[in-house]
């Protein structure tokens, strides 16, 4: 670490803070929905589209966040999503008609992002091994409140009297003091004589070199479709909530608090367990915890006609508990691949996370959430998809390690996998 880097937990509140913005675009509004469908004359089909095109704008800028703070630096890169997305948030406040709401959704989601991907950048400019996966579990831990307590947020502000766009309010004030901490606490960890000059066709050439490498591809699919299997949930809170457990707009935190509950849990563990346990075996146990989270799921989804509570939440505080140990190992595995482009790596990584969440929202939330039993056989086929992009992996990485002994083929980058 530098001497300019101020204390970690410093460092992991602020980075977490940062990737905090883009899930309350998310989570607020989902208690907000009925109250939109009434004030803006739309159905609640519709009102889903505000989750799917700021998913969209989210995932189609993360590719270039993380170039820009190659070329650029990161701390300038952060401030600038900041401001985007705090005037994203005033438009969205003021809006009075489903196209206005719609087009600041997706100034919001275009900046969104900047947070988690220049965030996970920094840790890997400031740490290596154990230390990093500590700081990454870390910021993870204390993020993961932000889908638990967001919708709670909303809840309040909903039941206390006030209208929809005060939710938007809350987010200006919100990324206004993130605005000012990062000024004042983050330090650029990316110095000028390590840049990467952004020229277009070299830029082109990168995401085309990095995208299509097959180890990346099978070390962010794993990771991307384990997520989906807890983000199906995620993107069907409205209607598992207030249709199939038949609660209320201020409950949402039955869904949030056990599965950022479980996710709390695994980043904790994973940052006790780096440095002392092999990662690989950390991976398997998580995939296990993953596996019978689904199975357990699935058969009391089967075995009674009405869900109820808790045992409807319990198999998720599980599945996230697990998702939260692989994840840090896979996020720094593919930063490792390309240690002068980790920007861009983490930008590309992020992108196919979150082209696959906006296909879980926009396409099979909608057609998965009328039963939960669909939801259950969604979150398992999302995990098992999750865990043969692993054992590709695995299987990839003994062929090339055989490879290395017998014909002194060079490994590359976090081969150790």
């Amino acid at each position: 670490m530098t001497s300019a880097v101020p204390s970690t937990r410093r460092m992991a509140l602020l980075l977490a803070g940062l990737a905090m913005f883009g899930p309350f675009s998310i989570d607020t509004i989902f208690p907000a929905f009925s109250q939109l469908s009434r004030s803006l004359a739309v159905d609640q089909v519709a009102i889903q589209q505000t989750i799917s095109v700021y998913l969209l704008a989210y995932g189609l800028m993360s590719i270039a966040h993380g170039p820009l703070s190659d070329a650029w630096g990161r701390k300038r890169v952060i401030l600038g999503g900041l401001a985007l997305f705090i005037a994203g948030s005033v438009g969205c406040a003021l809006s009075q008609d489903l196209p206005m709401l719609l087009a600041f959704r997706a100034l919001q989601g275009l900046s969104a992002g900047v947070g988690m991907i220049v965030g996970r950048a920094v840790i890997r400019d400031l740490f290596n091994g154990p230390d990093a996966q500590r700081l990454m579990s870390q910021v993870s831990m204390i993020f993961g409140i932000a889908p638990a307590i967001a919708p709670i947020i909303g809840g309040w502000i909903l039941l206390s009297g006030a209208g929809w766009p005060v939710i938007f309010w809350f987010l200006v004030v919100f990324s206004l003091v993130l605005l000012v901490a990062t000024m004042a606490w983050l330090p650029e960890t990316h110095p000028v004589e390590a840049r990467t000059p952004l020229q277009f066709k070299r830029l082109l050439q990168d995401y085309v070199r990095i995208g299509f490498n097959p180890r990346f591809q099978r070390l962010a699919a794993a990771g991307s479709f384990n997520f989906a299997g807890i983000f199906l949930y995620i993107a069907s809170a409205p209607v598992l909530i207030m249709q199939h457990l038949k609660l209320g707009e201020g409950d949402f935190a039955w869904l949030f608090i056990p599965t950022i509950g479980g996710m709390t849990l695994g980043s904790f563990l994973s940052g006790r367990m780096a440095g002392r346990m092999d990662p690989v075996r950390q991976i398997r146990i998580g995939f296990i915890c993953c596996g019978v989270a689904a199975l357990v799921n699935q058969a009391y989804t089967f075995a009674v006609v009405q869900i109820a509570l808790p045992w409807a939440v319990l198999p998720i505080f599980l599945a996230g508990m697990g998702m939260a140990l692989i994840f840090p190992i896979l996020a720094l595995a593919v930063l490792d691949m390309y240690p002068q482009q980790r920007g861009l790596a983490s930008s590309l990584q992020a992108f196919t996370q979150l082209m696959t969440n906006t296909l879980v929202a926009g396409v099979l939330s909608p057609l998965l959430s009328e039963h939960p039993r669909h939801l259950a056989i969604g979150m398992t086929g999302f995990f098992l998809l999750g865990w043969l992009f692993w054992r590709w992996e695995r299987r990839s990485g003994r062929r090339l390690r055989h490879r290395q002994a017998t014909e002194a083929v060079p490994l590359e980058p976090a081969d150790h996998l």
